[in-house]
C-alpha cells in the first residue's frame, strides 16, 4: 500500500474545471427557475399548484400529530440551551418515533413520508428545538440515507437503511479545515489495498459527527493505471478502528448540536461501501443538496412563524403613548414584512417540495434558490423580532424568567438563525451556483467563444452555433403577456394578484436582457464580477418568491381556506418584494464594486493599518487554521454512543 498523498495544490482555474466537472450537465426534466432566468415566465409548472396525493397526506398528517404529541411533551428547549446538549432520552424517543427514518422507504423500516411532510416535520421538530431539527436534517438529507437512496446499491441499501431508520444516527463528512466551497484542495484521502480503502485525513464541522454511528465521508483517491480516482464517497462505521472525534465545537447558536471534528488514520473501509463510481464523490454531493437543502427553508419557515406569533402577542400587549406599539407605524411595518415574508417562505418551500416530490421537473435552481432566499429572509425577520421586543429582545429568556416575565427567547432564534446564511453553502457561494446554472444555456451555446483554451475552429463553430440560437432568442425578450392588461385573469379576486405575475413575466425578459448584455460586455471576466452575478441571482429569487405567492393563494382561494387573507398577504408581499427588484435592478449598474476592489487592494496592502490603531485585540493566540496534516490523533476521543 502506498503512503498517503500530500495535500493537493490546485489553480483558480483547475478547482474551476473541478467543480464544473461535478454539476450535472444535462436538463433533462423542464424547469421553472432556469425558463425564469432565460426570460420565459413558464407558469404552467407551477400552476394550477401541484398536489399530494391523498394517501401521502395520511400518513403525513398522522406523523405530524405524533410528532407534535413528542415535542410538546418531550423536548424541554431551554435545558437543551441552557446544558447544549440533547438530552440522550430525547434522541431515544425520537428513534423510537421513527423520527430518523422519515424519509427512508417503509421496505427498509423507515416512515415514507414525502418531501413535503419531511419538511413540515422538520419545521415543527425545529420549532421544538432548533437543535433537534439539525439533527434530524443532518441524519437525513445529507447523512447516509439520501446518498444511498440516489445512487446505493441494493446490498447497500439492505444493509445501512434499517439501521439508519431506527437505530443509527448518521453524519455528512465534507469540510476540512483548510478546505470549505472549494473542494478540489481536499485532503483527505482513500488509498486502495485490496479489497478495501485506507482512509488518513481530517474533517471540520461535522453535525452529528460526536454522535454518529455512521459516516458519509468524502476523500480522494490517487489516480492510478488502473484507477481515475478522484473525490469520491464512502459510508464508515463510525466506532472503526482510527477514527478519533478530537473536538465537540462550541457555535453562537444552535448550542445543542453534536458538532466535531473527526480525524481519521489509517481507517480501512470496505471497497463494497463506496457509494457509486470512484470520482463520483462531489457530483453524488451535489445532487443529494439539490433536495437536502430545502431542510433549511424548514427551520426558516418554523422561525418566521414563531416570529410573527411573538410579534403579534407582544404588540398587543406592549403600550407607548398611549396605544400598543403595533398601531404605530414603525412597528407596524416590521409586523406586515414577518407576516408576509412568513406566507412567502412556506409557498417557496411547499411548492418546492412537491416538485421535488413529483420528479417532473429538475428543482436543482429552485431548491437552492428555496435556501438562499430563506436564510436571507429568516435572518431579517428575527432581527426585527429582537428590535419590536426592545430591550427584552437583546435579554436572554432565562434573565426574562428569572425576573418574572415571560421567557420569549428571541435572541437566541437570531443567534440560531445565523448559520443558515453559511450551512450547506453559503450565500456568497450559492450566488455563484445558480449564476452557473442561470447562464447554462449561454455557455452551451457560446461558451467556446469566451474559452482562452479554445482553438479558432472551435470559437467560430461557437460563434456559428450562437448566433442560431441568440437569433431566435433575443426577439422573444422584447414583448410578452406581461403587456396585457388580462392576462393570468384568473388571479383576480377581490384582490387582483394578476397584476403581480405581469410584474414577473415582464422582469424575468428585463433579467435576461441584462445578464445577456453582461455575457456581451464582460464576456470571459464574467465569473469575476461576483457583485453582479450576487444580484441578477436575487432579482431570481424575488420573481419566484412572487410566483409562488401567487400559486399559493389561489389554491388556497380554490380550497376555501383563508382564500381572502392569502391574497392579502401575497398582495402585500409582492409589493414589498417589488421594491427590492427596483433597487436591484438598479444596482446592477450603478454600484461600488469597482471602488471597493481598490479598497480592498488598499486593505490588504496596508494602506489602512492606521485605521486599526486605538484598540486592543482580545483574539487569543494560534494559528488561523488547525494543522490537519494525516497522521495518528493525540487527544482522547469524544465520540459517544447514544443508545
Amino acid at each position: 500500500m502506498s503512503a498517503p498523498p500530500s495535500k493537493p495544490t490546485v489553480t483558480e482555474r483547475e478547482a474551476r474545471q473541478v467543480a464544473e466537472a461535478a454539476r450535472e450537465q444535462d436538463w433533462r426534466k423542464p424547469s421553472f427557475a432556469k425558463e425564469l432566468f432565460l426570460g420565459r415566465f413558464r407558469l404552467d409548472l407551477i400552476h394550477p399548484h401541484p398536489l399530494p396525493p391523498d394517501e401521502d397526506v395520511r400518513r403525513g398528517e398522522e406523523f405530524l400529530a405524533k410528532l407534535r404529541v413528542f415535542c410538546e411533551t418531550e423536548i424541554d428547549a431551554a435545558r437543551i440551551e441552557r446544558e447544549a446538549r440533547i438530552p440522550d432520552e430525547v434522541i431515544a424517543g425520537l428513534k423510537e418515533l421513527g423520527a430518523l427514518g422519515m424519509k427512508i422507504d417503509p421496505k427498509y423500516g423507515g416512515l415514507g413520508l414525502t418531501q413535503v411532510y419531511y419538511n413540515k416535520a422538520l419545521a415543527l421538530a425545529g420549532s421544538a428545538s432548533p437543535a433537534v431539527g439539525v439533527l434530524l436534517s443532518a441524519h437525513q438529507s445529507i447523512g447516509v440515507p439520501q446518498p444511498l437512496k440516489l445512487f446505493g446499491t441494493d446490498e447497500q441499501k439492505a444493509e445501512f437503511l434499517p439501521r439508519c431508520a431506527r437505530t443509527d444516527i448518521s453524519a455528512f463528512l465534507l469540510t476540512e479545515p483548510d478546505v470549505g466551497s472549494d473542494p478540489a484542495r481536499l485532503a483527505t484521502s482513500a488509498v486502495r489495498d485490496g479489497d478495501a480503502y485506507v482512509l488518513d485525513g481530517v474533517k471540520l464541522w461535522t453535525t452529528n459527527g460526536v454522535v454518529a454511528d455512521l459516516l458519509v465521508v468524502m476523500a480522494r483517491v490517487p489516480k492510478t493505471e488502473d484507477s481515475r480516482g478522484g473525490i469520491t464517497a464512502f459510508v464508515v462505521e463510525a466506532d472503526s478502528p482510527g477514527i478519533t472525534v478530537e473536538n465537540r465545537n462550541a457555535f453562537m447558536g444552535l448550542r445543542g448540536i453534536e458538532n466535531g471534528v473527526t480525524r481519521f488514520h489509517q481507517v480501512r473501509v470496505p471497497a463494497a461501501n463506496r457509494i457509486g463510481p470512484e470520482g463520483a464523490g462531489l457530483k453524488i454531493a451535489l445532487t443529494t443538496l439539490n433536495t437536502g437543502r430545502l431542510s433549511l427553508p424548514a427551520s426558516c419557515v418554523a422561525a418566521g412563524k414563531w416570529c410573527l406569533k411573538i410579534a403579534r402577542e407582544w404588540s398587543a400587549a406592549r403600550e407607548q403613548w398611549g396605544r400598543p406599539i403595533a398601531e404605530h407605524e414603525a412597528v407596524g411595518k416590521k409586523i406586515s414584512f414577518i407576516a408576509a415574508t412568513t406566507f412567502a417562505l412556506e409557498a417557496v418551500l411547499d411548492l418546492s417540495s412537491q416538485m421535488a416530490d413529483e420528479d417532473r421537473n429538475d428543482i436543482r435552481i429552485e431548491g437552492a434558490l428555496a435556501k438562499l432566499f430563506a436564510s436571507e429572509m429568516g435572518w431579517l425577520m428575527a432581527d426585527e423580532l429582537v428590535q419590536i421586543r426592545g430591550g427584552r429582545g437583546f435579554e436572554t429568556a432565562e434573565s426574562l424568567a428569572a425576573r418574572g416575565e415571560r421567557a420569549v427567547p428571541a435572541e437566541q432564534v437570531l443567534r440560531d438563525l445565523r448559520i443558515n446564511r453559511i450551512f450547506e453553502g453559503s450565500t456568497e457561494i450559492m450566488h455563484l451556483l445558480i449564476a452557473r446554472e442561470a447562464v447554462d444555456a449561454h455557455l452551451t451555446v457560446a461558451g467556446d467563444l469566451i474559452d482562452p483554451d479554445k482553438s479558432l475552429s472551435d470559437k467560430a463553430k461557437a460563434g456559428a452555433n450562437a448566433g442560431v440560437f441568440y437569433a431566435k432568442w433575443l426577439p422573444k425578450l422584447v414583448a410578452g403577456n406581461g403587456q396585457l392588461p388580462g392576462t393570468y385573469g384568473e388571479f383576480r379576486h377581490g384582490i387582483d394578484l394578476s397584476k403581480h405575475l405581469r410584474y414577473v413575466e415582464r422582469n424575468a425578459r428585463k433579467l435576461a436582457r441584462s445578464t445577456f448584455y453582461a455575457m456581451s460586455r464582460w464576456q470571459g471576466r464574467m465569473e469575476t464580477k461576483q457583485g453582479f452575478l450576487g444580484r441578477i441571482v436575487d432579482i431570481g429569487a424575488e420573481l419566484f418568491a412572487m410566483s409562488a405567492v401567487c400559486v399559493r393563494a389561489e389554491l388556497l382561494r380554490t380550497q376555501g381556506e383563508h382564500g381572502r387573507e392569502a391574497y392579502q398577504l401575497a398582495d402585500a408581499f409582492c409589493q414589498q418584494s417589488r421594491i427590492r427588484v427596483e433597487e436591484l435592478f438598479g444596482r446592477l449598474w450603478t454600484n461600488t464594486d469597482d471602488l471597493d476592489r481598490k479598497v480592498v487592494k488598499g486593505v490588504m496592502g496596508g494602506a489602512y493599518t492606521w485605521l486599526e490603531e486605538g484598540i486592543v485585540d482580545p483574539s487569543g493566540e494560534g494559528p488561523w487554521i488547525a494543522d490537519a496534516s494525516a497522521g495518528p490523533s493525540k487527544v482522547d476521543n469524544v465520540h459517544r454512543t447514544v443508545n
